[in-house]
Formats: C-alpha cells, structure tokens, sequence
C-alpha cells in the first residue's frame, strides 16, 4: 500500500551525525505532484541535510536515518542508494551550480540526460529546453565557464531536467546571483512549474521563495518552526518577524 498520495513525503524524519550530534528533529513536509514546496532556513538550519536523506546521499557524510521515514511516490526511500533514487525519477540541481566550466552548454545538456535516455530522446529533450531556456540556445556551443552566473545557474537547472525528473530539487539556485539575475532565475523555475513540474525549493532568499511557493516549511537548528502557505507567512507580520527578523520581513513585504 501507498504511505501517501503526495509525491514526496517526508514523515517525523530525525538524522544524526555519529554518536552525539543530531542535525534534524521531527521534521515533516510533502511535496505533491505539480506543486512548488520551499524549504526556508539560515546557514545551518538543516536545510543541506534534509536534502541528502531525500537524494540517500546521507551516509557518504556520515549520517544516518534515526526515525521517521522519507517516500517518494508512495515507496520509502531511505534505505535505497543515490543511483536508485535519481532512477525513480528524483533529481537534485546542487548548490554553486557545478556544471563543467570546460565543456559547451549543449555538451553539458548531453550529459544530464545520459542515463536512461537513447540519442533521440535526448535530442527531443534539449529541443525543449531551448524552448524554455531561449539563452542557451543562442550559447549552445559556447564553453559554460563564459556563461554569466545567472546563464550558469539556468544551465544546471536545464541539465538537471534532461533526466526527465518528476521531482525537482533546487538547492539555492539564487546564491551568488545579482538581484536582476535572480529575477530571470526566478521566471524560469516559474515557467518549469507551470508545466507540472514537482518543485522543492531550498532557499535562503525568502521573497524568491515566497513568490513561487504554494506552501512554505521554515526549518531552525533542526526543526520545522512553520508550516503553512506562501500566503500565510507572506502576510502575517507577527511570523514573518518571528522567523526572519524586522530586516528581512521588510525586504520580503516590500517585494510582495
């Protein structure tokens, strides 16, 4: 039987690092199919973690589980390795981007769509994503290291979509990136989740968040302090200072 109807679910998850330092606490969220989720938090929170039990990558920084569970389309995942887990459809575009500085735009491309995808379908897919992507398209033989950060960062985001992923996970795609940058960034995750892409957004930058986000989890030293919509934190003076501080309600209320 299923655990859950959602995409992704994340049940009362509790990770540790050895013996003494517990990272998570209880932590819960879904990710239903067509939906954007983001994931709010400093340096620190647990955010990083979180995302290396969805993709199993927990025990090559030596964490482990302690309870609870993580389920992606009704099947618990936490014991299955990296490679089964991007397989059944779940892709992570990592923090700083990480694409191959020597190689072209459209190399790279090739290269997120290698596994389980023959030369046809990869070429029908990087059709598509120029479509998405018009930028890359127009730089598709220049080598990536020229790109702009913001090019860079839309580069990996297509790259992570060549799998033909059902769950996205974007780990703070606007860091680094000038707020005009952050901005073209943000249409173009608009426009993937418009077409029924499954999203977690890992961020810091809370009116990016709040802006694509139908729902909102807000981590702290390990555990989910709020949970609710976009809506709900957006205009709620009273939380948005609670979680973010007077500085940051601003921004994000002035952004609004």
């Amino acid at each position: 039987m299923p655990i859950t109807d959602a995409l992704l679910d994340v049940a009362n998850l509790g990770v540790g690092y050895g013996r003494g330092t517990t990272a998570l606490r209880g932590v819960s969220l879904s990710v239903p199919e067509g939906t954007v989720v983001s994931l709010l938090g400093s340096n620190g929170a647990g955010k990083s973690t979180l995302l290396r039990a969805i993709c199993g990558t927990l025990p090559l920084h030596g964490g482990m589980v302690r309870s609870g569970h993580v389920a992606f389309d009704g099947l618990r995942t936490d014991s299955w390795s990296p490679a089964r887990i991007v397989e059944a459809g779940v892709r992570l575009v990592p923090e700083g981007r990480r694409i191959f500085a020597g190689m072209t735009v459209e190399e790279n491309l090739l290269i997120g769509g290698l596994r389980g995808a023959g030369r046809r379908s990869r070429r029908k897919r990087i059709a598509e994503l120029y479509s998405t992507f018009p930028v890359l398209e127009r730089k598709r033989q220049q080598r990536a290291v020229l790109l702009s950060g913001g090019e860079q960062q839309m580069l990996a985001i297509g790259r992570g979509l060549m799998s033909g992923p059902r769950l996205l996970l974007l780990d703070e795609p606007s860091l680094g990136l000038a707020p005009t940058m952050i901005a073209q960034v943000a249409d173009v995750i608009g426009r993937i989740a418009e077409q029924g892409m499954a999203i977690l957004l890992v961020e810091q930058n809370a009116s990016m968040a709040l802006r694509l986000a139908e729902r909102v989890i807000v981590l702290r030293t390990g555990e989910a302090v709020f949970t609710g919509t976009a809506d709900e934190l957006r205009t709620d003076d009273a939380l948005h200072r609670a979680y973010f501080g007077a500085a940051q309600a601003a921004v994000s209320g002035a952004s609004a």
